[in-house]
């Protein structure tokens, strides 16, 4: 006789559309060839090609897109004026991402924009948005969960864990991540 427990992801069912699903496959195989294969210094092109899939992206010739970065939506991602997606940077936004002037992702960070909800066996998608603040500094391998905002001018440390906001102007850094002094303005 089989067990009839409870079990996680009991009666989960997709949160998304057809179309959707049918327009994040076609997204995945331009992401895998074309975006990927173009050269590093094709920037724009990268974020014509976001841009095409949805992104908002008012100016595609001031932000920087390294073909190794992988967007799961590109119709769910806010690019402003001058920011960067560095090298292998994952940006896994199940909800809206946004970069705000020059802010800067340096390599491998992880932005993760959804979780599940752990108190019902469906375990249904729990996606909450993530702003990286204007000017703020994202550096190496840094992780940001879900509804998380960073501020302006901030500084992430790298291989921090972000789980929560953190303000303007601050060097932070920790796992958790936490402000720990106030950062200079640039000269």
């Amino acid at each position: 006789m089989p067990d009839e427990s409870p079990y996680l992801g009991q009666n989960c069912a997709t949160p998304y559309t057809r179309g959707e699903i049918v327009r994040r496959t076609a997204w995945a195989l331009v992401q895998a060839t074309v975006f990927r294969w173009s050269p590093r210094a094709c920037h724009a092109w990268r974020a014509r090609l976001l841009k095409v899939f949805g992104a908002d992206i008012p100016e595609i010739s001031q932000v920087v897109v390294f073909p190794s970065a992988r967007i799961t939506f590109p119709w769910k991602l806010t690019l402003e004026p001058r920011a960067m997606i560095g090298r292998e940077v994952i940006i896994y936004n199940l909800a809206p991402v946004v970069l705000r002037y020059g802010a800067n992702l340096s390599q491998r960070v992880h932005l993760c924009a959804g979780t599940h909800d752990i108190t019902r066996w469906s375990m249904p998608l729990d996606a909450r948005p993530i702003e990286i603040g204007r000017n703020a500094w994202v550096a190496a391998e840094v992780f940001v969960g879900p509804g998380v905002i960073i501020g302006e001018l901030a500084v992430i440390g790298a291989r921090s864990v972000v789980v929560k906001n953190q303000p303007a102007r601050m060097i932070c850094a920790g796992h958790p991540c936490r402000p720990l002094k106030p950062r200079p303005d640039p000269r």
